[in-house]
């Protein structure tokens, strides 16, 4: 179908779908972003995240405690409890030449129909990142109406709670690439926001994203922390062939092995007496995850 009768057809469905987005707080303990565009599905709202892995790549988000709640394994609802936001780690990987990773939420429902988000004036978020994101908003359909060039707004590293308005102004898609879409157009098309990291492989930092919502829309709670996660521990964990055991634990903690495309491959209960057997993971490297009361350690491991 020709690109241009694809965005106006995107528009056009879009249009009749205009509403408020009431801004969400982590330090409020909100789960959900209630975007007041639900396509019915009760779906919309939820973060997932996202990552350059299914282009070949390595990228990852370390969680500070696990993910998951009696719906979801990768529900976000812990980490929010945790840091009063979403933290941690973003690690950007080898294998694809443009590493990323990220974090956003569907405006519409997992089916990603986009809406018109023209009243909103902009974007408000407030954040802390030791490495810079960047604010995006995606249409429906990225892959062809835009090929991924969508419009987006760069932020500065920030070392302690930061509140940024950006005016739809401050949007815009870069040169060179992808397909250009008149603003006026994409923004009735809008299927979901993101907060993206991407830069150099090797690139890696601490975040928190403690609230997004419309243009001025963000009274700025929060911590002044990069992250709120329970206090450091002096766990260590130790890797004799393929043998995971664990010192520093003084209760029962769970512990996750991570791969770098930020999938957890094995987890269990550990104990400063117990171990865990990695005999069935492939060589490589992985991250270490172990969460508990008063522990909260992350390490990585090369299993050879």
């Amino acid at each position: 179908m020709n690109k241009k009768i694809l965005i106006a057809s995107a528009f056009l469905a879009a249009a009749t779908m205009v509403s408020a987005l009431t801004t969400w707080s982590g330090p409020n303990g909100d789960y959900r972003v209630d975007t007041g565009l639900d396509d019915g599905s009760d779906e919309s709202g939820y973060w997932y995240t996202y990552a350059d892995d299914a282009n070949g790549g390595s990228s990852a988000i370390t969680w500070p405690v696990p993910t998951g709640n009696e719906y979801d394994d990768n529900a976000l609802d812990p980490i929010i409890d945790n840091c009063g936001g979403l933290c941690g780690n973003v690690s950007l990987g080898a294998g694809y030449d443009y590493p990323f990773a990220g974090l956003g939420f569907n405006l519409t429902g997992p089916s990603q129909t986009g809406a018109d988000v023209t009243s909103w004036g902009g974007v408000c978020i407030t954040y802390s990142a030791s490495v810079a994101p960047i604010l995006e908003v995606a249409p429906e359909d990225e892959a062809t109406v835009t090929e991924y060039n969508n419009y987006m707004s760069k932020l500065k590293v920030a070392a302690s709670k930061t509140t940024v308005n950006l005016a739809w102004s401050d949007f815009k898609q870069e040169s060179g690439w992808g397909v250009t879409v008149p603003q006026a157009s994409y923004l009735g098309m809008v299927a979901a926001v993101k907060v993206k990291f991407s830069g150099k492989a090797g690139t890696s930092g601490d975040f928190n994203i403690m609230e997004v919502g419309e243009n001025g829309q963000c009274p700025g709670g929060g911590s002044d922390a990069i992250s709120a996660p329970v206090a450091a521990s002096s766990v260590k964990a130790m890797l004799s062939g393929r043998t995971l055991s664990f010192s520093g634990i003084n209760s029962v903690a769970a512990a996750e092995v991570i791969n770098l495309q930020g999938q957890v491959v094995l987890k269990g209960a550990v104990s400063a007496s117990s171990s865990l057997n990695l005999a069935s993971l492939d060589a490589g490297v992985y991250m270490v995850r172990v969460a508990g009361k008063a522990v909260n350690h992350s390490q990585k491991i090369v299993l050879k």
